[in-house]
């Protein structure tokens, strides 16, 4: 059966083989800093393993890397890997002959990942035999991944090393902003476990009527957009507003139907990503890939739809959380 550490292990993979490649061309920093993200994804079972024994190295290890890759984060200059002549003439070549077909192995991706989620939930299906059914979705996207990989070497005709050298081209021209969800997450967490949570709730409930079950709606939604846009992603926002809002408030004292609020909020919190500059892989990436003159291009293209998009939210949940 897979498991999400299979998944896991075969993303650490892929930092390793980035590391070698930037360490082979003597990109000594960009080797040390996809190292140590690999780290993580091929160890990690192990390292759970030695906290919940009561080992203290493995946490003092995992938060010496986190200040390890934010330094290595500030000294990376984005330098990015150029094809010879001969190298870019075949790869536009290859471009125009396959032209739609390209797209193929990336539209595969949500197809399969569907197909196996839904195929999953039907009694007497063998997918859950295949796939732990604790994180099915997660397991899904890994394994339409790989079949996405092994379907776009067969399309361009390449070796699969070829998918190891693109993807290291793809992770040096993002850089850190790669590991940036996964960091806000973990944050978000951390926060909730500090008391952040219990403090959101006390501000509200000293700011706001909290028998309003509308008036702690929009509390929530408001809050989910702010947190969003100063954490930069929803990852962060999420335990905090639902530890501090959702659920005391919303859930437990107004019977909110939690599915439904942490579907719809979660979408609103993406509201804030939409306009803030700290959602650095959703709006400075695409400005470095595209090459884009002004920084803020992304954000300006952007806001309308975050402003619609927050208001047929918070009317969304109005009509349906309660329910």
């Amino acid at each position: 059966m897979l498991k999400l550490p299979h998944v896991y292990l075969l993303i650490g993979v892929l930092f390793v083989g980035s590391a070698v490649l930037n360490a082979i061309d003597r990109r000594w920093l960009q080797a040390a800093f996809w190292a140590i993200i690999a780290a993580p994804c091929l160890f990690g079972e192990q390292i759970l393993a030695a906290s919940k024994a009561g080992t203290a190295w493995p946490a003092q290890a995992m938060g010496a890397g986190v200040i390890a890759i934010a330094v290595l984060a500030a000294l990376i200059r984005s330098r990015p890997i150029e094809d010879d002549p001969e190298q870019a003439a075949a790869r536009e070549a290859s471009a125009a002959r396959l032209r739609d077909r390209l797209f193929a192995p990336v539209l595969a991706i949500p197809v399969i990942v569907a197909a196996l989620v839904l195929g999953a939930r039907p009694s007497g299906s063998p997918i859950p035999r295949l796939l732990d059914p604790a994180q099915v979705s997660l397991i899904s996207l890994g394994v339409a991944a790989t079949i996405a990989l092994i379907a776009a070497l067969v399309v361009t005709r390449s070796r699969p090393l070829r998918g190891l050298t693109e993807g290291r081209r793809l992770l040096d021209t993002i850089g850190w902003p790669v590991v940036l969800p996964v960091m806000l997450a973990t944050l978000g967490v951390v926060f909730v476990d500090t008391g952040v949570g219990k403090a959101v709730a006390a501000l509200v409930d000293a700011a706001i009527p909290t028998s309003s079950a509308l008036t702690c709606l929009l509390a929530f939604g408001l809050g989910m957009v702010v947190f969003t846009a100063i954490m930069g992603n929803a990852f962060a926002a999420f335990p905090v507003m639902m530890a501090g809002i959702g659920l005391p408030l919303l859930v437990k004292l107004h019977g909110a139907q939690p599915a439904v609020l942490g579907a719809i909020g979660m979408l609103t919190g993406y509201c804030g990503t939409l306009i803030t500059p700290m959602a650095a892989n959703f709006n400075i990436v695409p400005v470095l890939l595209l090459d884009l003159p002004d920084q803020n291009a992304v954000i300006r293209a952007q806001w309308p739809t975050a402003l619609v998009l927050l208001i047929a939210n918070l009317i969304l949940m109005s009509i349906l959380v309660f329910r």
